[in-house]
């Protein structure tokens, strides 16, 4: 630890927003890195702790804290607080295979264990503690001067193993599983059923959460090194899976969790109505084509009341493009109590906080609107339609109540109200993989509708096929994608080389 008062003497200061009115006129990212001097005193926060909570991914209290890659982040801190800016970067990449996507879009497990939230008093100088180091924003500062510098360079092996791996699905497992095999002297070919290579980073994040400049830039560093990638390849429809099967030793699927929950309510087959994905993924694609004005047909949300079902990341990511879009109105519906500003006594640190977060798409609102789109505990009961296109729905407060021993999700009676409604976008969630492609495998799968296989070993009922990721575990983060990418993918080199017995 090069500073060992970091955390006393400075402050958190975390990477400033651009202001949403300025913001909302374009899709570009919307954050200021800090300068070198600056975000070097926020690497000295960081105490080197004897028991570093942030790399730990424990669970308590059902939810995971800390990095489920394990990254090394007092070393990496203290190197970049000492301006070691490559030996920062070599110890980042050891654990984690793109910290350029998880320094956009993880919500940062690591920063809710770092020990300094644990102090219990700030000190006489006014000087808040407590808030922990800035992980998230260092993480991505050293990979962007690693960038930028041009410390990341092509690695391509110097001896193959004559080995054939195929992975389908490009989103960060895909990725990751590919980056590793490659690095071991495999040749690995990635299917993408889509025209561009990044899955759920590419057509399932926005641009200004995360620029699709920085998928190519990665993709084309990987190309360098050997990785092949066929878009436009539907394994399981247009490809077949006997063709993999016979031509490559091994199999990785990464397919992800796509299959999206639906309402369930009368006049869902309405006109209007989309699951939230999709109509990302139609914004992101006139995104990256750089066409103006944006070509959607009925999925423009320019100038009418929209509907968003869902209150997580994938709904506030179409909070804040259907502002951006210039819709008319914008109500998030959220099917969950409010969470409290501050934590409850039952989630104590080190366990995930489980407190209010108001992200950019609600600040965007709040900007333009002038209140929270958000309405709590409230779901829809009836959509209303003309013409077979909507025109409204009829809400309910829920709440869930103990019923016969279970705990069942009930209406509360007399809550009921109406909204104009021009567009719904469902982000309710998943239901696991879409089954075509383990179907075409003879995969099996579980009830959650994921592919059966082991965790750590991901082995699927499938001789040398594998899965990981969404497709194996659910809907999840980026950064478990990832993380299972890379165990899978150290797992298909064992079966290959036959460690299989180790």
């Amino acid at each position: 630890m090069g500073m060992s008062n970091g955390f006393i003497k400075y402050t958190r200061i975390e990477n400033d927003w651009i202001d949403p009115k300025i913001r909302l006129k374009n899709f570009e990212e919307m954050h200021v890195l800090l300068n070198d001097e600056d975000r070097r005193k926020q690497a000295s926060r960081c105490m080197n702790c004897g028991v570093p909570m942030c790399q730990s991914a424990i669970k308590l209290g059902g939810m995971v804290t800390g990095c489920p890659l394990h990254n090394f982040i007092p070393e990496w801190n203290d190197a970049l607080y000492k301006g070691q800016y490559d030996m920062a970067a070599w110890r980042l990449l050891k654990t984690s295979s793109f910290p350029e996507f998880t320094g956009r879009v993880c919500p940062a497990l690591c920063e809710k264990a770092c020990n300094c939230i644990s102090m219990e008093k700030d000190y006489s100088d006014g000087k808040d503690i407590k808030d922990p180091v800035t992980i998230h924003d260092n993480e991505l500062y050293i990979i962007e001067k690693a960038f930028e510098s041009g410390y990341m360079k092509p690695q391509v092996p110097k001896v193959r193993s004559g080995k054939k791996i195929a992975v389908v699905g490009s989103g960060p497992a895909g990725l990751a599983v590919a980056d590793l095999l490659n690095r071991r002297g495999h040749s690995v070919t990635v299917f993408e059923r889509e025209d561009h290579v990044g899955g759920l980073l590419m057509y399932g994040i926005p641009n200004m959460k995360l620029d699709k400049k920085v998928i190519d830039r990665r993709v084309d560093l990987m190309k360098a090194e050997g990785v092949e990638f066929v878009c436009n390849a539907n394994v399981g429809a247009d490809k077949k899976a006997e063709e993999l099967l016979k031509d490559f030793d091994a199999v990785a699927l990464c397919c992800g969790a796509k299959k999206a929950r639906k309402l369930n309510v009368a006049g869902e087959d309405s006109m209007g109505i989309y699951p939230a994905v999709d109509f990302l993924t139609a914004v992101t694609k006139e995104v990256v084509k750089g066409a103006q004005p944006f070509s959607l047909g009925d999925m423009d949300p320019r100038g009418k009341n929209v509907i968003i079902v869902g209150g997580g990341d994938t709904g506030n990511d179409c909070t804040g493009t259907c502002v951006r879009l210039g819709a008319a109105n914008v109500v998030a519906l959220e099917m969950m109590p409010k969470p409290p500003v501050e934590r409850a006594e039952n989630n104590p640190w080190p366990q995930w906080p489980k407190v209010l977060k108001t992200d950019y798409g609600q600040m965007e609102v709040i900007a333009t609107q002038g209140e929270d789109p958000r309405v709590y505990k409230t779901t829809i009961k009836e959509i209303y339609q003309k013409d077979g296109h909507v025109t409204g729905v009829k809400t309910v407060q829920v709440e869930f109540r103990n019923v016969d021993g279970q705990r069942k999700l009930c209406e509360i009676e007399g809550t009921e109200k109406e909204l104009k409604a021009d567009m719904i976008l469902v982000a309710a969630g998943f239901l696991g993989a879409e089954e075509y492609t383990p179907k075409a495998f003879g995969t099996e799968m579980t009830q959650r509708g994921t592919v059966a296989a082991d965790e750590g070993k991901y082995k699927t009922s499938v001789e040398k096929v594998f899965a990981c990721g969404d497709m194996r575990r659910g809907q999840s983060l980026v950064v478990w994608a990832i993380a299972e990418g890379r165990e899978c993918a150290r797992e298909i080199d064992r079966y290959l080389m036959g460690y299989t017995n180790l």
